[in-house]
């Protein structure tokens, strides 16, 4: 059951009219998620401000759709697990093989599975992590710049996770996907 009230976009008036009309134009739709969000308009703001900032970042949109993937798994998200997994398969072009290894933070491509089992480090470390855990993402050429949006990331996966968790929001996508 959810427990926020659902802003539809047709009844939405004043700030969240102006932002569900950004958010249309820049992706074409109005996602569920963004409904209930909507309630206030500074948790859309902030969602779509770190998503749109990351998006300009060094790590590759396929990359953050991993650790969106890892992110929803652990987190046991199925809204974000269904959402994520669409976006890989039909944006990012992932393989169901890459998409599946990401849910368990892990990857074919070495650089990619070394940044992905650095964020799941941090991710169970709640921050914290061992100095081995760093050294094998430095060795495996993982930038300063790639840590830091490693760690934005995680904020931004936690905060969608938590609030679709909490509010147990209707899943829109074509493919239901659970936690396993």
């Amino acid at each position: 059951m959810t427990e926020l009230a659902r802003i539809k976009p047709a009844d939405a008036t004043d700030e969240v009219a102006d932002l569900y009309a950004q958010m249309k134009a820049r992706i074409g739709v109005i996602p569920n998620m963004a409904q209930y969000m909507a309630n206030s308009p500074a948790v859309v703001k902030a969602w779509t401000t770190l998503s749109g900032a990351l998006n300009e970042g060094v790590l590759p949109a396929a990359v953050r759709s991993r650790l969106a993937l890892s992110s929803a798994e652990y987190n046991r998200c199925t809204y974000c697990l269904s959402a994520h997994t669409f976006l890989a398969k039909n944006v990012d072009k992932l393989d169901q093989a890459e998409i599946d290894h990401a849910r368990d933070a892990a990857s074919d491509d070495p650089h990619t599975d070394a940044v992905l089992k650095l964020a799941d480090a941090i991710a169970r470390g709640r921050g914290s992590v061992a100095d081995e855990d760093i050294k094998e993402a430095r060795a495996a050429g993982v930038t300063d710049a790639e840590v830091a949006e490693i760690i934005a990331n995680l904020a931004l996966n936690v905060l969608t996770n938590y609030f679709n968790r909490f509010n147990d929001t209707p899943n829109e996508y074509p493919e239901l996907v659970t936690p396993r």
